[in-house]
């Protein structure tokens, strides 16, 4: 079964072509500058080239339209046709309370991911353009929907609960949602494969590290607490994002600055984080090189802190699930920072976790244990994959259907 997996955000359509009998890419690519001058395609082929498409892409529909066409073209395309595509899987980012899995779209699904938008307004209407450009384009194809919360669901009301007017969660179903599903579903089950042992009887953390970043304790499979809130921007310090922050904060910058609180939306989303602190970038690489190499105050102080943040939700996690037994890093960061994953782990040893220098240094986007062989807690590097999930689920609910 050949699988099309869509990431539609404002400006971007992110795509891949799976060939699901193999569990492999056929072409991975992305359009920019969707609706914006100087739009084009980047594709990817199997065999490692790359080609760059330019033209005027003036919306989503268009830009679908675009890469159908490179996928079924003579000199770059990987289909004979688009009667090759079998199903075509879309991440979403928000199911609010409605979606605890992945969903078969109908015209159901379809209008709780419109009801959703209002929790998600930057990212579910371009979902749902990426759907609706497909229900025009292909209007028999079989169509997925993969939410980004779906895997928190199974939280406790304890843990999602925020301590506000119980009625404004009964009106508003203002709540903790977290995001990252995907991630933290899939690095968890890859992290029990490899280390042959029975994910039901694991107490894991899984903590995604990239220019968006969020954590996630993991009791026998399933998500029990996550760091993202009601919206991404809880949690860890992440590239431009705050992370937590006492909300008494926002009132008294709006008070002094006299800032609409559309502003402070920008402030606290945009140019705050590493970016804010460090006045440097948003860029973990660039931060540490003016830390490490320049001996740049704030860039370090900008390293303290986020350590610090995923150190202190670890333990926190540690806490909540009654012990762990793995510690897993993924994303851009996680993946490919050996002295981050050093210093989120330095003195952490009293509750287990040994990391292995060797193991650990240069260590960058390859699966692999880097504790020591006596590490009570295994801590492993799993780089994630949120594409092949949302190919996975596409073929597991199509399949049943056929």
């Amino acid at each position: 079964m050949k699988i099309l997996v869509l990431n539609c955000g404002s400006s971007s359509i992110k795509f891949q072509m799976w060939d699901m009998t193999k569990k492999t890419t056929m072409a991975v690519g992305i359009a920019e500058k969707v609706g914006i001058k100087g739009s084009f395609v980047k594709l990817e082929k199997d065999n490692g080239e790359k080609v760059k498409f330019e033209g005027e892409i003036i919306d989503h529909q268009t830009g679908i339209e675009y890469i159908l066409g490179i996928l079924t073209s003579k000199n770059h395309g990987c289909l004979k046709s688009l009667n090759d595509i079998d199903a075509v899987g879309h991440r979403v980012a928000h199911g609010g309370e409605s979606f605890k899995s992945s969903a078969f779209i109908n015209e159901n699904v379809l209008s709780e991911i419109e009801n959703c938008i209002e929790l998600a307004p930057l990212h579910n209407p371009a979902n749902l353009k990426g759907i609706k450009a497909m229900m025009q384009l292909l209007p028999e194809i079989k169509q997925v929907a993969v939410f980004d919360t779906a895997f928190h669901q199974t939280m406790p009301q304890h843990s999602y609960m925020y301590a506000i007017p119980y009625s404004l969660y009964s009106k508003y179903k203002i709540r903790r949602y977290g995001f990252h599903g995907t991630s933290h579903s899939y690095i968890a089950k890859r992290a029990c494969e490899i280390l042959n042992v029975d994910i039901e009887k694991q107490k894991i953390v899984t903590c995604h590290l990239g220019n968006g970043a969020s954590m996630c304790a993991i009791d026998g499979g399933k998500s029990v607490d996550t760091s993202m809130g009601f919206t991404p921007i809880e949690g860890l310090i992440m590239g431009t994002r705050t992370g937590d922050l006492d909300i008494g904060v926002v009132s008294y910058i709006m008070d002094k600055e006299e800032l609409p609180l559309s502003s402070l939306n920008t402030v606290f989303n945009k140019q705050s984080g590493m970016l804010g602190v460090t006045g440097i970038s948003s860029d973990m690489r660039e931060i540490e090189e003016a830390a490490w190499e320049k001996n740049n105050e704030r860039a370090q102080l900008g390293l303290d802190m986020y350590f610090y943040r995923v150190k202190k939700y670890i333990g926190a996690y540690t806490a909540a699930l009654g012990g762990l037994d793995i510690l897993i890093f993924a994303g851009g960061i996680g993946e490919n920072g050996p002295e981050t994953r050093e210093e989120i782990c330095k003195n952490l040893e009293y509750m287990g976790v040994k990391i292995d220098p060797a193991k650990n240094d240069k260590l960058r986007s390859k699966e692999a244990v880097i504790s020591t062989d006596d590490s009570k807690v295994k801590v492993m590097v799993v780089p994630t994959n949120e594409e092949l999930v949302i190919a996975s689920d596409t073929f597991e609910i199509v399949s049943a259907m056929n």
